[in-house]
Order: C-alpha cells, then sequence, then structure tokens
C-alpha cells in the first residue's frame, strides 16, 4: 500500500483534532471546577448535600443530549458539517461567558445553566465529530483516527480536570481564573475550527423538529442493524459506568480516602491516562482494522478493576490527605493500579465499538445513528445518576456502588455476546492468531471497505478460515466442506460466523444446492463471500487445480474476486503434512510467521478457475 502522512500531520484531521481537544478541554475544565467547589467549598447547595448536588449537575450536562441528540444529527446530515462547527464554536464563547458571570458572580443557578448549554454544544458537535470521520479518512485510517479522537477526547477531560481543579483551588481568585479559563478555550477552538475542509452533506434530508418523533425514528435505523445497535448500547453501557466513577470522585476521596482537591486531580489523571492509554494500545492491537476481539477482553478488565476498587479501599478515611501522604500510604499504588487498569480496560472497549458504528452504518444516515447513539449514552448516563443518588440515598456506601455496577457490567456483557456471537467469534480469532502466530499480510486495501465480493484462497490447514477472519476488516462468509465444518472444537468458531457448509453432488446434491444459494443470497447482501476453490486441504503443501465452482458462483451473481494467498501454515498442527492434520502438538514452535498476499480483484466477467489459480501462485511466490 502507498505510504499515507502521518494524520497528526493532515489538513483533513488535524484541525478537526485540535477543535475536538479544546471544546472537551473546556468542557471539563467548567465541570470540574463546579463540582470542586460544590464538593470542598459550597456546604450544602440549594438544600442539598455535595455528593447529591454533584449527581444533579451532572445529571443536568447530560439532559440536553437525551433532549435534542435528534435534532443535531439531522442537523449534521443536512448541512456542511465543517460550516456547521464553526457556528457551534462560536455559540460556545457565549456559554463561556455566562459561565465567567456566573463564577464572578460566585451564583449557582448562572453556573448551571452555562453546564446545561455546554452540554447542549456537545449534543451538537457529537455527530459533526463523529460523522466528519469517514468522509475525510480512508477505510484502514478509521480506526486510527478513532484512537487519536478518544485519546484526545480523555486527555483533555485530564488536563481540564487538572486545570479546573487547580484555578478552582486558588484562594480568593479561583473561580474568577476558571471562568477567564473557559472563555480563552472557547476563543481559541473557534479560531481553530476554520481549518477543517467542507464536508457537504451525502443526501438530501427533510429536517423533522419534533424530537420526540425524530428519536424514535433513529433509534429505528439504527436498530435495523444488530451489530451497530449492541455496539451503541455497549458504548453507552461503558458511558453508563464511566460516568458513575467519574461523578463520584471527588465524594469518594473526600469521604472515603479522607483526600483534598489535589489527590482527587491526581487519581483523575491516573484513571484518564489509562483511558487514553487503552485507546491508543487499541488502535495498535488492532493494526489498522476494527478488531471486535478487544471488546471481551476489555469487558473483563472492567468488571475485575471496577471490583477490585472496593476491595482497595481503606476501611476509614484519612484526615486531609494529600498527594505525598496518600503514595506513602499503605494499600495505594494498589488503589492506582487498580484506576489505570480500569481506564485502560475502558479505551479498549469503545475504540472498536465506535469504529464498528461508523463502518457499518449506511453513509447518508451516519450523524443521525450518531445521534442515536448520543441518545442512548445520555440516557444511560441519566440513569447512571439516578441510579447512583437512589443507591447513596438508601445507604450505599460509594465503594459499594462501585462493586455493585462491576457485578452489574458481568451481566450486561452476557447478555450482549449471546446476542452477537461475532464478538465472542473474534475475541477466539483473535487469540488465536496473535498467540499462536505472527501474521504479515499485504494488499488490505485491495478487500472494499463495503459491498459484495468473492474471496478466494489456496487451502493449505484447518485454520485457513481464522487466519482470513482475523486479517479481514470486515466478516467474511466462508464455503466450507461440510466435514470440516464440522470439525470439534472449530465447529462453534464456523457456526457463529455463519459458514456455509457445502457437499459433492455425488454426496449431497441437496446440500450443493443450498450452499449455492445461500452464497448468492449473502453476496446480494452486499457481504464477503470465501471459498477454497481447490475444493478441500492439500495433501502434499502445493496448489491443486482450481474447481468450476467460484465460476458458477460469479455467473449467477457478478462480483469482483480478490485472489490471496496463505503462506507458512504448511508443517503446523493444523495441516496435513505426513499424515493426518492434528496429531503432532509440537510439529511447529508457537509465533511461527504466517504470511497472507492479497492481490488485486479480478471481474467477475474475467473469472476462469485456471487463471485464478496462476494468481494465487505467484501471490505465493512473493519474497
Amino acid at each position: 500500500m502507498p505510504h499515507r502522512t502521518p494524520l497528526l500531520s493532515t489538513r483533513r484531521f488535524a484541525p478537526l483534532f485540535i477543535t475536538q481537544f479544546l471544546g472537551a478541554f473546556n468542557d471539563n475544565v467548567l465541570k470540574q471546577a463546579l463540582l470542586l467547589l460544590i464538593t470542598f467549598q459550597g456546604g450544602e447547595v440549594m438544600g442539598l448535600t455535595p455528593a447529591l448536588m454533584v449527581q444533579l449537575a451532572s445529571g443536568l450536562f447530560v439532559l440536553p443530549m437525551f433532549l435534542f441528540s435528534a435534532s443535531a444529527g439531522q442537523i449534521a446530515d443536512a448541512f456542511d458539517k465543517a460550516e456547521l462547527i464553526r457556528w457551534v464554536k462560536f455559540a460556545e464563547i457565549a456559554i463561556a461567558l455566562l459561565a465567567a458571570a456566573g463564577f464572578f458572580a460566585s451564583s449557582v443557578p448562572f453556573l448551571l445553566a452555562a453546564l446545561f448549554l455546554m452540554g447542549l454544544h456537545s449534543t451538537v458537535f457529537g455527530p459533526l465529530k463523529y460523522s466528519i470521520l469517514p468522509q475525510h479518512l480512508h477505510s484502514d485510517e478509521l480506526v486510527s483516527g478513532n484512537a487519536w479522537i478518544e485519546s484526545a477526547t480523555f486527555a483533555a477531560i485530564l488536563l481540564g480536570s487538572i486545570l479546573g481543579g487547580l484555578l478552582i483551588a486558588i484562594p480568593g481568585r479561583g473561580p474568577h481564573w476558571a471562568g477567564c479559563a473557559c472563555v480563552v478555550l472557547a476563543v481559541a477552538g473557534w479560531l481553530s475550527s476554520f481549518g477543517i475542509p467542507e464536508a457537504k452533506p451525502l443526501g438530501r434530508v427533510v429536517i423533522n423538529w419534533n424530537p420526540l418523533t425524530e428519536t424514535g425514528r433513529n433509534i429505528a435505523i439504527a436498530s435495523s442493524n444488530r451489530t451497530v445497535w449492541l455496539s451503541m448500547v455497549g458504548i453507552s453501557w461503558f458511558w453508563f459506568y464511566g460516568a458513575m466513577l467519574l461523578t463520584q470522585f471527588g465524594p469518594y476521596v473526600k469521604d472515603v480516602l479522607g483526600g483534598n482537591e489535589q489527590l482527587a486531580t491526581f487519581l483523575l489523571a491516573n484513571f484518564i491516562v489509562g483511558i487514553a492509554l487503552g485507546s491508543l494500545l487499541a488502535e495498535r492491537a488492532s493494526g489498522g482494522r476494527v478488531e471486535m476481539g478487544l471488546v471481551p477482553l476489555a469487558s473483563i478488565g472492567l468488571s475485575a478493576f471496577g471490583a477490585e476498587l472496593y476491595f482497595a479501599s481503606p476501611a476509614a478515611p484519612h484526615a486531609n490527605l494529600g498527594v505525598a501522604a496518600f503514595l506513602a500510604a499503605p494499600g495505594s499504588l494498589r488503589l492506582i493500579a487498580d484506576l489505570v487498569l480500569f481506564g485502560v480496560s475502558g479505551g479498549l472497549f469503545t475504540v472498536p465499538l465506535y469504529a464498528i458504528i461508523q463502518s457499518r452504518c449506511e453513509p447518508e444516515f451516519r450523524s443521525r445513528i450518531i445521534a442515536a447513539n448520543n441518545i442512548l449514552n445520555a440516557g444511560f448516563m441519566v440513569a447512571s445518576a439516578g441510579y447512583a443518588f437512589l443507591a447513596l440515598h438508601f445507604g450505599a456506601s460509594i465503594p459499594e456502588l462501585f462493586l455493585y455496577t462491576a457485578l452489574m457490567n458481568i451481566a450486561v456483557a452476557i447478555f450482549i455476546y449471546s446476542l452477537v456471537p461475532e464478538f465472542l467469534l473474534r475475541v477466539i480469532v483473535w487469540l488465536l492468531v496473535h498467540t499462536v502466530y505472527r501474521v504479515r499480510a499485504s494488499g488490505y486495501g485491495n478487500i472494499p471497505a463495503e459491498g459484495p465480493a468473492l474471496l478466494v484462497s489456496n487451502h493449505v490447514s484447518f485454520v485457513d478460515p481464522l487466519i482470513l477472519m482475523a486479517e479481514s476488516r470486515r466478516p467474511i462468509r466462508f464455503v466450507m466442506d461440510h466435514r470440516i465444518f464440522a470439525t470439534p472444537l472449530l465447529s462453534f468458531v464456523f457456526r457463529a460466523a455463519r459458514a456455509i457448509p457445502i457437499a459433492p453432488a455425488k454426496e449431497d446434491e441437496d446440500m450443493l444446492r443450498r450452499a449455492y444459494d445461500e452464497v448468492a443470497a449473502a453476496l446480494e447482501a452486499g457481504e464477503l463471500v470465501g471459498i477454497f476453490p481447490e475444493g478441500g486441504i492439500t495433501h502434499t503443501g502445493e496448489l491443486n487445480p482450481f474447481k468450476a465452482g467460484v465460476a458458477r458462483i460469479v455467473d449467477r451473481t457478478p462480483v469482483p474476486v480478490i485472489p490471496m494467498a496463505l503462506s507458512g501454515l504448511w508443517g503446523s498442527f493444523f495441516s496435513r503434512k505426513n499424515g493426518a492434520a492434528m496429531t503432532r502438538p509440537f510439529r511447529r514452535m508457537p509465533f511461527s510467521r504466517v504470511d497472507l498476499a492479497i492481490g488485486e480483484a479480478v471481474p467477475s466477467d474475467a473469472v476462469e478457475p485456471e487463471r485464478l489459480r496462476e494468481i494465487v501462485a505467484a501471490l505465493r511466490a512473493r519474497p
């Protein structure tokens, strides 16, 4: 593939990256300054204790997302996204001026109004930010772009929370400095937005201004694709979990640890650094592809380290514990490790899910599907605030709140993975490929990002389909011999991947006919179908003649054919070298290298079995 300039050096990404970073930074300067003002300096506010007031303020921040995301998604799809971003950033300046007035006048109602309007600003900006990425980035840059956006967002949360905490803690003039910082950041974000290239609408949109009916419509569009819908549910659940944890940081540090504002900011920094690291690790582990296999692994971490926070919490708080005293106290490193690893799990969890939503949804509905995601996120965050409010009101401690939510996470994960086995399939495939083999692949860009195609490959071993599944950005439905389909241990994977079993006409003519019908239906639905034209696994390590089935498929459903060649699997445990496969476990050492060469598409009208065999042989012979 041709070399590409790093994303952060390109005009199609860098100005958006800076703009969204400054927006998230400003959100969190305001939010953290207000929450710490309430927690450590306010006493009772409007008749509510600090812990309950924190939940109210947090709920108020996400309420606009719940109310107005449907309209925001339509607007994002209807107009030039870059132009809209500039108007949204200009409005942020007015909101920042209101917040500054609240800080200068010590007016909680003014500050709560500014917090609500900042939430409205984020509601409108969210669909623009995520839906503009696929218009400006190539398909193989999408995971990387999301990883940078997510990492920058959480870095902005970290820096904004630190700055908000430091400014509000300045004796006497802290609120004044916080108000000025909000205005400066808003102006900087507006100026940076002028560098974002235009992103014209992809279709004509008639805007429905009724938020209730449009919300229902957006949810219906999103839920029509089960994988996209459950990815949205997974992200929203993370925000339920994460919002609860974030909003309880101040009360947890004050009431459970006995710490001060500086310790609250320090521990929050560890948590957010973990999320940023997890986001970048997701991009690195995915190798530029949308890797669903990371999601189940990350969900285990979310439960394990969330529960660990309960067990790592002290039985009684200290007195005015600062950062240095905390680090010297027993168990401090354990608590820090729990927070960092919980954050890493969160980054590994959300980045693939965002990329799945962007890559699997219909492009003309992308902003509205992202708006539907924001509605779900907001609903879950409001529910999170309500859940925490009620649990605390009825006597639960904050560590118990963490434990209960970690246990709930296990139930949610089981529910999602039972409905979409593709997540579990991907983790099995990912673990196999990354623990048993080192795959070096070339030609990823030859597999189309969307639309139907027939993938053809040589057949060396029983795990060939798993290798190809792991290296494809899109799911592949393989046509395979019914005996391989029924192989013990591997049969679960093949069934979950919706593989299509096939048999020769002399064995089962009805199964053969059903297989061709199912292949045609899959291609007509825009899916990728994989086939091994040799008709079976090689006994010699060399290519066997290609059968006529591939020509029969494209004659019925004309689609491009993508030739691929596997090397390095001959002689492995799963190959038939020197006898039956899977009988000699130590034939090859772990981490042995496998090469996959993906060739350019062959038009359907040029498909001939012998010609395809020559192309695959040439790909296999590449150094």
